[in-house]
């Protein structure tokens, strides 16, 4: 059960922007004691989900593309939005692995959720390992994704984390919670 004192209560919301992909809300709360925050600012999102993808000869998929925002062509790990027509957040992550990479996997395990920035954006993102992948098709890519696969070896993949290369933020606490899944990392 969570704790739910320090609460804030919405007393009202406008919507600034409304769009696939981004929705902008002013919020007036007010604390448990009393005080009103005025504006607030939140975005929307949908969930996403997320996976760090095994071969079933144990290699590992990564993808390579440009993110605008940046401004940088990077290393990720395949994942998407949780579409409305998902039957749950594993069928979410399967169709978006096979869509990415054209692999399908045996077992994917949920490792749990993170948050991008819990204090403006509303959505999380849910961490998956899948295991046993096998290349059953071609990528299926949404019309704005240009995405390249990746295969490495554990020993390329920890030197890609090593030298840093991997920024997405949420991207590396989805690796870390697989790796310790994985028996790659312990706790001390």
């Amino acid at each position: 059960m969570s704790d739910t004192s320090m609460n804030w209560k919405t007393l009202s919301s406008d919507y600034l922007f409304k769009d696939n992909w981004l929705t902008a809300r002013r919020d007036k709360c007010e604390t448990p004691s009393g005080k009103i925050i005025e504006p607030y600012y939140v975005l929307e999102y949908t969930d996403w989900a997320t996976a760090l993808p095994i071969t079933e000869d144990g290699k590992v998929i990564m993808v390579k593309q440009f993110r605008q925002a940046l401004g940088e062509t990077g290393i990720e790990i395949p994942g998407g939005c949780i579409d409305d027509t998902d039957a749950s957040i594993e069928d979410a992550i399967r169709r978006e692995l096979l869509e990415e990479t054209g692999y399908a996997f045996e077992t994917v395990h949920y490792l749990g959720r993170t948050s991008a920035n819990p204090s403006t954006n509303s959505n999380l993102m849910h961490m998956f390992v899948a295991l046993g992948g096998k290349k059953v098709q071609e990528q299926h890519l949404d019309e704005n994704e240009e995405i390249e696969i990746l295969e490495y070896t554990w020993e390329e993949f920890l030197q890609l984390v090593e030298e840093k290369r991997i920024v997405q933020s949420m991207h590396m606490t989805t690796i870390f919670y697989a790796m310790r899944y994985l028996d790659k990392i312990k706790y001390v």
